[in-house]
């Protein structure tokens, strides 16, 4: 296992995240996930630890708290000093009308209810779910950077975020001297290269980690789906509220890329899975992606994306199959690589 900076930060975290989604039965959306607790619960996270990581991701939403408390759990036998735990805040948790949003209100009690759940004093890295275009960006910061220098949170992340709401967010960090994001949390894959059009780059220019989430392409990359395949009858992607929810990728886009992974996976021995994650491994900025799972079985082939690389003649193969035309501004300034040599 590869460790790697988080963003411009000093903390180091395994490449590979376990995504504590599948923690916890009490949320309709989120038991098409997994429904894992108790003894199997643990049993993950200790082969996680096994095989060398050391970064756990939950969010207060997931499963209404459920996962926080079981992934709480998982990890009381643990050396906790050893362990970076991430979690997340925006989403509406309980039913008043202030149980929702980046206020200084809802933010407090946000991060009190993660350590309650959780059961421990600190959370490494504290993301802001999605935007919250009603509260002024600097009483969210504000408030993020007292709980930084209270000791309750180490670092702090935003997720879904635009670029120029990440760059405003860091614009403001700066001027008044608070905690900057170091991470964004966001979706990436073969299946959704759109954020290589601007996050990407405001990542590399103001040395922002990428941590990312569903790097499967919502499991649609998993090697049940292709080309002249029938779709698996037990899928998440047969639920429609699920399929809704993520991005919207046209059948002819998915079957060019899964006809490459095909082939490489032929060529390589390797599953659909481990090179759709090792692809990722090898672009820029990020450090870590969230890897789920819904039992031994499924945590154990995904550890096997890492410990080796594409070559460069695969890795180009990826590219060009999974290629899209950016949007604008972007598909005018591709144009020009001798003014912009770094753009993808």
């Amino acid at each position: 296992m590869e460790y790697r900076l988080l963003g411009n930060s000093g903390l180091r975290v395994s490449e590979l995240c376990f995504g504590a989604g599948t923690f916890g039965r009490n949320n309709e959306f989120f038991n098409a996930w997994g429904l894992v607790e108790g003894a199997e619960a643990k049993r993950i996270v200790d082969l996680c630890v096994d095989a060398g990581i050391n970064f756990f991701d939950t969010a207060d939403v997931y499963s209404n708290g459920e996962s926080e408390k079981v992934l709480g759990e998982s990890i009381a036998h643990l050396d906790r000093s050893q362990l970076v735990i991430g979690s997340k805040a925006t989403f509406r948790l309980g039913e008043g009308i202030n149980d929702v949003g980046q206020s200084r209100h809802h933010l407090i009690r946000s991060i009190e209810g993660s350590l309650k759940r959780l059961n421990t004093d600190y959370i490494d890295i504290f993301y802001m779910h999605e935007v919250d275009a009603l509260t002024p960006i600097e009483e969210t910061l504000h408030t993020l950077n007292r709980a930084v220098e209270d000791g309750k949170i180490r670092y702090i992340g935003c997720s879904n975020f635009s670029g120029w709401q990440l760059m405003k967010s860091l614009s403001i960090s700066e001027r008044y001297g608070w905690s900057k994001y170091v991470v964004q949390q966001s979706f990436y894959s073969l299946l959704g290269r759109d954020f290589e059009w601007e996050l990407m780059p405001l990542g590399q220019s103001e040395k922002v980690g990428t941590v990312v989430w569903s790097p499967l392409g919502w499991g649609r990359l998993t090697g049940k789906l292709g080309r002249n395949k029938p779709k698996p009858e037990t899928s998440r992607l047969n639920d429609p509220k699920n399929v809704a929810a993520g991005p919207q990728i046209a059948d002819e886009h998915l079957y060019t890329v899964t006809d490459a992974l095909e082939e490489i996976s032929k060529d390589t021995g390797r599953s659909i899975p481990e090179i759709s994650l090792n692809w990722l491994l090898q672009r820029p900025t990020v450090s870590s992606l969230i890897i789920g799972a819904r039992d031994e079985k499924q945590l154990k082939q995904n550890l096997e994306a890492v410990g080796w690389k594409l070559t460069a003649e695969q890795m180009k193969k990826l590219d060009d199959a999974s290629k899209v035309s950016p949007a604008y501004p972007y598909w005018h300034q591709h144009q020009f690589p001798e003014r912009n040599p770094d753009l993808l």
